[in-house]
């Protein structure tokens, strides 16, 4: 989506971990493509979990380690966590002017496979506003190779590519004040999109899961003008789970993150949640075999 230039322009860098992230690069239908990788110290025996992290709009694979930073849970957990750039935006509609992002991520999975011996069973991806987009297409067309999935501050697209078509474990996060891509849904840039609730019942039908969630209310602990609804619905058969979190006063922000822009540009940032543990809490117990 050619959507959210004021978003995510973020370079700064954390150097904590730079002597453990490795630049590599994928030719894709003639186009380079370019990307993250950290990999943790080893400790643990057995492949790592492979957890994809895409960054918004016209940002970057640096910004994404800054803004949503699992390397210090990856360090603890052993994981690997990759963060590959888009060519700008990611184009995860109809219309992709001759970019495809779902085969340069297919592309990414089997070369971090194939490199690193991630666990082909236990790939994860996430992402935050045209990431989160993306990452939802990712569910549609991978769904065969992605075990679970986290979307932040983005929803699910009405257009062609976004058709829910294998059950999945997903999660969304999402602030109701959020002033880019709307908790209610409606017209983004041209296209149309499903409000956070919507989608939310979308992937609760597919998965089967029970209609009555369970529900957690998060105070304002950190005193930040936010609030967050945990709604956890669950399969009791396979066990799949859909997991909404509603950010009352929240903008268009990572949970737990850095207000990478003002809170009159993108809204409030809360701190009442972290999304990179909560979201890891989430794939943990997922692999493709138990989808099967």
């Amino acid at each position: 989506m050619r959507y959210i230039i004021i978003l995510i322009t973020m370079f700064a860098t954390v150097p904590t971990f730079a002597q453990s992230q490795v630049k590599g690069e994928l030719i894709i239908d003639g186009n380079k493509r370019s990307f993250l990788t950290y990999v943790p110290s080893t400790g643990k025996p057995g492949k790592m979990p492979l957890v994809i992290s895409l960054h918004g709009g016209f940002a970057s694979p640096k910004g994404m380690f800054h803004l949503a930073d699992f390397r210090p849970l990856a360090e603890k957990e052993k994981f690997i966590v990759v963060c590959p750039a888009s060519k700008h935006f990611w184009h995860d509609g109809a219309d992709l002017h001759g970019i495809d992002d779902v085969k340069f991520i297919d592309h990414l999975i089997t070369y971090i496979i194939t490199t690193y011996h991630a666990d082909a069973d236990r790939v994860y991806v996430t992402g935050i506003s045209n990431g989160g987009f993306m990452t939802t297409r990712l569910a549609c067309q991978l769904h065969d190779r992605i075990a679970a999935i986290a979307v932040v501050a983005a929803t699910l697209d009405v257009g062609e590519g976004y058709d829910l078509t294998a059950p999945m474990p997903v999660l969304y996060m999402h602030g109701t004040k959020d002033p880019v891509v709307s908790y209610n849904g409606g017209k983004l840039f041209g296209r149309s999109i499903f409000s956070h609730n919507e989608t939310i019942k979308k992937w609760v039908a597919l998965d089967n899961c029970d209609s009555k969630p369970i529900v957690t209310n998060i105070p304002d602990a950190a005193h930040d003008g936010t609030s967050v609804v945990k709604e956890e619905y669950h399969n009791p058969i396979n066990g799949l789970k859909v997991v909404s979190y509603t950010i009352n006063n929240g903008g268009h922000t990572w949970p737990g993150g850095w207000q990478y822009f003002p809170k009159f540009i993108i809204g409030k940032t809360t701190h009442n949640l972290n999304a990179c543990e909560a979201i890891w809490e989430f794939f943990k117990p997922y692999s493709l075999s138990a989808k099967k």
